[in-house]
């Protein structure tokens, strides 16, 4: 029970420490934003290795059967790619017709899967949703579709009721020899399965045609998969097209499917070549919304790529960062405070090298902008989208390993690592789910859970709610006559204005609901501005950047202006502080929302958005007071809020992360047409959440005081 004190209530403890917190706003905001930005710094030294949480995986526990026959018979196969190759562009149908030939002489179950290019179009209520399968046109020639071949090599020890997948994409009308190459390592792996007996799980291979576009086949192919339709026009075109590319009756005419999937490959090798020692592999995990695989998966590719076929791992990394003085600086001053603390305690395991701190941090940005950016890093994205575990695997041989006398060792090394991974996979009784599926890379081998990275954006977004509640405090504070008021009814006064001060917050309300109605409506303008054929990325953008002001305007008119508020006679000039503390609380529940859609995006959008909330305050104020401070907290926000627009914002993240080189006006439509693509949540945060939140900021620096 509560205390009293000369016949006062005394509030509770919680009650008075958030008080005393509320009184002290502006030094918790300092601390939090300080400790959330030094907290990200020193996720790198926080980071853990990597470990195996399904025991049954086993990678490199057995010895591989894959024998030199199999290569043998996978070179010939590449020659045979090769050549026709080298070959004037065709119709696009002998090299599907070569490699379902080669899968049905290994013994698999072939099929063809026709699918013709999808609109990229922005349709709103297409948004969260499958992809849209489009309309076929009667005219559709056989040139204009793609053609997939999906071998299955069926399980001996199954019932068909699981399957792994394994993709290579090829250009069916001008293979390269890296596409021959990866088209190789799978056909070595494959004419293993179709004779192995210890699979538990079918395994298909799709050859994937990237002619109009990798992503468009394999996702096709997924959806068809999944959800197939009957019927049609479609359906008929696609017959007729098929028709032309059966080569006998070992390829089927119908749509083979094997069981629910449990994980994914896919192989792609370089056209050019690394300097290194050694033969590369590049890991791509990212996928739509952050998504990422199970880390047992990564962990698996990384374990057997190193231990079983000796290939230098590596995960994306940002250039500008490896040459990055002051990341060089802070690595030394880490690595001193390291030193000091074993010194005082041997157990204290503090601080890392420089030039792994600087890996480090590369390393982790490059995986939270990847997964910021919202739209996946290759075509395993496509699979995640149905809650499949899948990873890219880009092999970058060395400068040898295109030689002739290399080419089989190259070609036997991929096609172990194929099936190293897939024998793991094999053993696993039901899908991934041990591990993490929340992380972030360091390295391959190194990561940072989320209970760990969530420190950082949890200290960044601590002070809105704080700061907040001080300015609602501070605006009735200010009232005198209202201050000891007691009203628990909402009267009108002329019909204008209230007399309650518990419902002056509804002024400040009704702006924040119009910016966000607004909000809505610069995000279905894209679906309108698709009817414009022929507009480039850079024209698009301008009448996007238009018509969004053009429609502002319009709801002035039309619901009445959202920037002039109703004055409270007796808290004149103070409307800003409630509408400051809104909007911040409202800047505050879209952060939490994005972060538990995809944290990347929610944490780069706190380190823009928290402090230009925190900093707003209406110029005009610090222009009357005329001294150094009040200048430099006005040229501050002008600042904050011209690297705030959301265009401005996108080019100074990218230029942050990959360098400024060859950006161009038109980079950001092109990035917002593959958010529509991928229906990343991404976009809807920036349309709805994170825009009216920089207009609100606009109008808080030019509010009338």
């Amino acid at each position: 029970m509560a205390e009293t004190v000369a016949g006062r209530v005394k509030p509770r403890p919680i009650i008075r420490i958030g008080l005393f917190v509320i009184s002290h706003s502006t030094l918790v905001s300092i601390v939090c934003c300080v400790a959330g930005v030094l907290a990200l710094l020193l996720l790198p030294v926080l980071a853990k290795s990597t470990y195996f949480s399904e025991n049954a995986l086993m990678p490199g526990s057995a010895k591989s059967m894959l024998s030199g026959k199999n290569v043998v018979e996978a070179n010939r196969f590449v020659k045979e790619l090769s050549s026709l190759g080298l070959k004037p562009p065709s119709t696009g149908l002998e090299i599907p017709k070569l490699i379902a030939t080669r899968m049905a002489d290994l013994g698999g179950e072939v099929s063809y899967h026709n699918f013709h290019p999808q609109s990229k179009y922005f349709h709103p209520l297409h948004f969260f949703s499958t992809p849209d399968p489009g309309m076929v046109k009667a005219n559709y020639s056989c040139s204009s579709y793609g053609v997939n071949i999906v071998g299955i090599a069926r399980a001996p020890r199954s019932d068909g009721k699981e399957a792994i997948v394994v993709v290579t994409p090829y250009n069916s009308t001008n293979i390269s020899l890296g596409e021959a190459m990866s088209l190789g390592i799978a056909y070595s792996a494959f004419s293993l399965f179709t004779q192995v007996s210890w699979l538990a799980k079918d395994i298909i291979w799709v050859a994937a045609d990237s002619r109009h576009g990798e992503y468009d086949s394999i996702v096709s192919w997924l959806r068809d998969y999944h959800a197939p339709s009957f019927g049609g026009l479609e359906k008929l075109n696609a017959k007729v097209c098929r028709e032309s590319l059966v080569t006998g009756s070992e390829v089927s005419d119908s749509f083979l499917r094997g069981g629910t999937m449990a994980a994914a490959l896919v192989i792609k090798v370089a056209d050019g070549s690394e300097l290194f020692d050694k033969d590369a592999l590049s890991i791509h995990a990212e996928a739509s919304n952050g998504q990422m695989p199970n880390l047992d998966l990564i962990n698996v590719v990384n374990y057997l790529a190193v231990h079983g076929q000796g290939f230098y791992v590596k995960v994306d990394k940002l250039p500008s960062l490896l040459r990055s003085k002051w990341l060089k600086v802070l690595g030394k001053v880490i690595e001193s405070l390291g030193k000091i603390a074993r010194n005082l305690n041997p157990q204290w395991k503090f601080g890392i090298p420089v030039s792994e701190y600087v890996e480090g941090t590369a390393t982790l940005a490059s995986s939270l902008y990847n997964q910021a950016l919202g739209v996946p890093t290759g075509l395993h994205g496509a699979f995640r989208d149905y809650q499949v575990d899948a990873v890219t695997l880009n092999i970058l041989p060395k400068s040898s390993s295109y030689h002739k006398a290399r080419r089989s060792e190259f070609l036997l090394n991929g096609a172990r690592l194929v099936e190293g991974i897939t024998r793991s996979v094999n053993n696993l009784l039901e899908k991934f789910h041990q591990s993490f599926f929340l992380y972030l890379l360091t390295s391959p081998s190194k990561f940072v859970s989320v209970g760990v990275y969530m420190i950082a954006f949890l200290l960044l977004i601590a002070p809105l709610p704080v700061v907040a509640a001080s300015l609602y405090s501070d605006a009735h504070k200010c009232n005198p006559e209202l201050k000891n008021k007691e009203v628990t009814s909402m009267d009108f006064v002329d019909g204008r204005t209230f007399k309650s001060k518990s419902w002056r917050w509804l002024y400040a309300a009704k702006t924040v609901f119009v910016i966000h109605l607004w909000g809505f409506v610069v995000t279905v303008l894209p679906f309108f501005m698709s009817q414009i054929r022929g507009c480039s990325s850079t024209t698009s953008l301008l009448i996007w950047i238009a018509s969004s002001g053009f429609s502002l305007i319009l709801m002035h008119v039309l619901l009445g202006s959202p920037f002039v508020t109703t004055s409270i006679p007796q808290s004149k000039g103070k409307e800003w502080l409630l509408l400051k503390s809104v909007t911040i609380t409202s800047a505050f529940i879209g952060l939490c929302l994005m972060s538990v859609i995809n944290f990347a995006t929610a944490e780069i959008g706190a380190l823009l958005t928290v402090p230009m909330c925190l900093m707003a305050r209406p110029l005009k104020q610090d222009l009357k007071v005329r001294s150094t401070k009040a200048f430099a907290r006005a040229a501050l926000n002008l600042f904050l809020l011209h690297i705030g627009f959301p265009v401005a914002a996108y080019f100074l993240v990218k230029g942050a992360f990959e360098g400024f080189d060859n950006i161009s006006v038109g980079d950001f439509w092109y990035w917002v047409e593959s958010l529509w693509v991928w229906n990343s949540a991404t976009y809807i945060y920036i349309c709805m959440a994170y825009t009216p939140c920089w207009v609100l900021c606009i109008h808080i620096l030019l509010h009338p005081c």
